[in-house]
């Protein structure tokens, strides 16, 4: 099984329904996202998948979070904007531009240098 991984990063604002404590005010994170694919082969160049394609995936689906009150996105109008929901939001709409045969393994959300949550396709 061959692997690749990319990050990247989102400055955007929540605030955790629910809670008790300071999250529950509106605040913000300077997010950073690691996305993990796998296949058991590789294509034609000998690669998982072009680094620049997945780069540019991830891009396209951040892109629609930062610098944003990710409570008044739809998607998190109906779940509160966790980093573990955030994980979640970006894997499915990884799922669906990517081709058959990759698998996306995990993505890993870092709301702090100390703190992050993962979404796992096992």
């Amino acid at each position: 099984m061959f692997e690749v991984k990319v990050t990247a990063d989102f400055s955007a604002a929540h605030s955790l329904r629910g809670y008790k404590g300071k999250c529950e005010e509106l605040h913000g994170h300077n997010w950073k996202v690691e996305v993990q694919v796998s296949s058991p082969g590789l294509n034609q160049m000998g690669m998982v998948l072009d680094f620049k394609v997945l780069k540019d995936m991830l891009k396209r689906i951040i892109t629609d979070l930062d610098h944003k009150h990710l409570n008044k996105l739809d998607f998190f109008k109906k779940v509160s904007p966790t980093s573990e929901q955030i994980a979640k939001y970006i894997y499915d709409r990884l799922a669906r531009r990517c081709q058959a045969d990759i698998k996306i393994k995990k993505v890993t959300v870092w709301e702090s240098n100390n703190s992050s949550a993962s979404f796992i396709n096992e």
